[in-house]
């Protein structure tokens, strides 16, 4: 087999090419749904979102209107779908006026009216919508404690999604009898599109008793009015068992499992065999980058499980408990520690990266790392070990000028991770 003698670049095109196959102008129109008899609404909430919603009005021949909600600075140019933004990953007052604003546009609509969520990845934070009794700034708190908790997706957004009067479904009850056609972008381990963003439009299983179970599990620090909602019946999310939800549907229109199958193509034609070990990994970041890093030693050292020359992929959404105030994100923590496991291997390279272009408070997707990147930061005076300990991944591939950055590339299908060894 060919030796890859650019790594990065064909790294880089794994991660590209894994990004293009959720391209919303592509999964768009192959899910357009019906056309009603009445008007059709659209709504959604994202980091593409936007994108989405170009897509959905470039497909659509019908008139339309609507409102969606994407992070600051992933806008896209649309002409009848309003276009907001707001922050992520923590809520703020421009995300708890969209709130409002989708939930007045799908007010007051008929059983022949069609409205349609354009749902992915991000839409829990730019969807604020506390209780009453309740204050963004309590909803902020949240979020915050959630972020730091190291608590897996699924976990967050049920409690997320009982301290909301949008999420949990209560956005598509809001529209009945109108019919809701969700198209999610799935961003969530195992697909669950009633997880991506809190589910606005999709109710799940998970009751406000599972919420507060796991505020113990995780000893979550809330304010005592949240802890004092939960507690109350009103908390609980609509069933999806509602009536008002039974002629809804649900597409899944892009995952990370598709993307994976995409990346692994276009290793195979570079002649590079490609191993997908899981679309749907959990835990903590630096466990996570441990794992890979034995895994790559073991196929450089004595070519098992696999041969090489191969690239082994994986996708899901790791955490980061904090520990420090460093900077960085899950994908460069997951990073730096590989780097460690990997330290001084020959012909391993890896990046690791957010397939929406933004991992964790920086703008960088993540990073690149190799076996000389824990020497590299040595030579810098800069100890990898100490750095990972206090969460400053970000400052270590920033010093090595090892930070990828893409920009927004307005999708989310989670983490991408790939490991070329040869």
């Amino acid at each position: 087999m060919p030796a890859i003698t650019d790594p990065r670049s064909f790294l880089e095109t794994l991660f590209t090419s894994a990004v293009a196959a959720a391209d919303p102008a592509l999964v768009i129109a192959a899910n357009l749904p019906e056309r009603p008899k009445g008007r059709t609404v659209v709504v959604g909430a994202g980091k593409g979102a936007a994108q989405m919603a170009q897509a959905f009005e470039r497909h659509w021949g019908g008139p339309l209107s609507g409102v969606v909600v994407t992070r600051y600075g992933y806008a896209a140019q649309c002409q009848r779908i309003e276009v907001l933004e707001a922050s992520h990953p923590l809520p703020d007052e421009s995300g708890l006026q969209a709130s409002r604003r989708l939930l007045a546009e799908v007010s007051g609509l008929t059983k022949d009216d069609l409205v349609v969520a354009l749902v992915c990845g991000g839409g829990s934070a730019l969807l604020p919508s506390p209780p009453s009794g309740l204050s963004l700034d309590d909803e902020v708190a949240v979020n915050r404690a959630l972020l730091a908790s190291g608590a897996p997706i699924s976990a967050m957004n049920a409690v997320r999604k009982h301290v909301s009067m949008i999420k949990g479904g209560r956005l598509a009850a809001a529209a009945y009898p109108a019919k809701v056609v969700s198209l999610v972008v799935s961003d969530i381990p195992g697909d669950d599109p009633a997880l991506v963003a809190s589910g606005p439009t999709l109710p799940d299983a998970s009751t406000r008793a599972d919420a507060l179970k796991i505020v113990e599990r995780y000893g979550l620090q809330l304010p005592e009015k949240v802890l004092a909602w939960l507690a109350d019946p009103a908390a609980e999310a609509p069933s999806p068992s509602d009536p008002r939800f039974a002629a809804n549907e649900v597409r899944l229109i892009a995952s990370a499992s598709v993307s994976l199958e995409a990346a692994a193509a276009k290793a195979r034609e570079a002649g590079i065999e490609a191993i997908i070990l899981s679309d749907a990994i959990e835990g903590e970041a630096r466990d996570v980058g441990s794992v890979h890093a034995a895994i790559a030693r073991e196929v450089a050292g004595r070519g098992r499980p696999f041969p090489k020359p191969v690239v082994v992929l994986s996708g899901g959404e790791t955490t980061v408990t904090m520990r420090g105030a460093g900077k960085g994100g899950r994908n460069s923590e997951f990073l730096l520690s590989l780097a460690l496991g990997i330290d001084g291997a020959k012909g391993v390279s890896a990046l690791a990266a957010d397939t929406d272009g933004i991992d964790g408070s920086e703008d960088n997707a993540g990073a690149f790392a190799d076996g000389t990147t824990i020497a590299r930061l040595a030579e810098q005076r800069l100890d990898a070990a100490a750095l990972l300990q206090r969460n400053d991944s970000w400052s270590a591939f920033d010093a090595l000028g090892d930070i990828f950055k893409p920009g927004p590339t307005g999708t989310n299908v989670n983490d991408f991770r790939a490991i070329l060894v040869q």
